[in-house]
């Protein structure tokens, strides 16, 4: 599976039409998150460029990327809040984070099951969850210029199924990125058109998925094997009675 670097998502996002992108779907998170005040958020993947409306209100502010992805210092103009980690192991406490934005990662993880037990337990028992991940219906999954293109592109209800099995519920999803992805930046400036249409002639066809979940406090994943009974318990009795004086 191809992997995209952090360098050339950094070059997408600086370009013309990683601007253009980066706005639409930075405003669909907005909708659903419009302001984190005093509490800690994580970006997982590469979600910086979606990040930085948040960067005054949050109490603290990361992004953790996977190896794989590799790394560059974010935001350029202050102290670097962006570190490497391992799928299976975040160094951080548990019960520790408010809020987790997930870009360009699901499609990415190579143990998308180990990754999210890490974030599960990272966040709060009131902690939220948004992934962003290519649309398999979308014409942006077949776009392999951009990074939407490259990875495994998901349904929303493989997504669901995948938050159910893995202890998080399922609250709300819109779509983004309505617009083919063209590579003309003239014919690219007509995407707040597709956006506004887009939801109500092709509601399915939508780029990306953002889809907002929550954790779930108590597993549900197997009713349990039945235990049988081997033997029964026997009434606990003293081995010796000491005998007492008569009066």
């Amino acid at each position: 599976m191809q992997t995209l670097s952090a360098y050339s998502l950094k070059s997408f996002y600086n370009s013309f039409k990683g601007r253009i992108v980066r706005r639409i779907i930075r405003q669909k998170i907005q909708r659903l998150w419009p302001e984190i005040k005093s509490q800690r958020l994580m970006g997982y993947g590469y979600a910086m460029p979606y990040m930085a409306p948040y960067l005054e209100g949050a109490s603290r502010i990361f992004n953790m990327m996977p190896a794989q992805l590799g790394v560059h210092n974010w935001p350029p103009e202050s102290d670097n809040r962006v570190c490497l980690h391992e799928e299976n192991a975040l160094p951080l406490e548990t019960n520790s984070v408010d809020f987790v934005l997930m870009v360009h990662a699901l499609e990415f993880l190579d143990d998308p099951e180990d990754s999210f037990a890490e974030i599960w337990r990272v966040m709060k028992s009131t902690g939220r969850l948004i992934i962003v991940v290519p649309n398999r219906m979308g014409l942006w999954a077949r776009a392999d210029w951009s990074p939407f293109g490259q990875g495994r592109p998901y349904s929303v209800s493989q997504v669901e199924n995948f938050l159910s099995e893995n202890l998080f519920v399922h609250e709300r999803t819109s779509h983004a990125l309505f617009s083919p992805p063209f590579k003309s930046e003239m014919l690219l400036r007509s995407a707040d058109f597709f956006e506004t249409i887009g939801p109500y002639l092709f509601p399915a066809l939508g780029g990306v998925h953002v889809i907002e979940a929550t954790k779930q406090l108590y597993a549900t994943k197997n009713k349990g094997a039945r235990v049988g009974v081997t033997s029964r318990l026997k009434a606990s009795a003293p081995n010796k009675v000491v005998p007492t004086n008569r009066v």
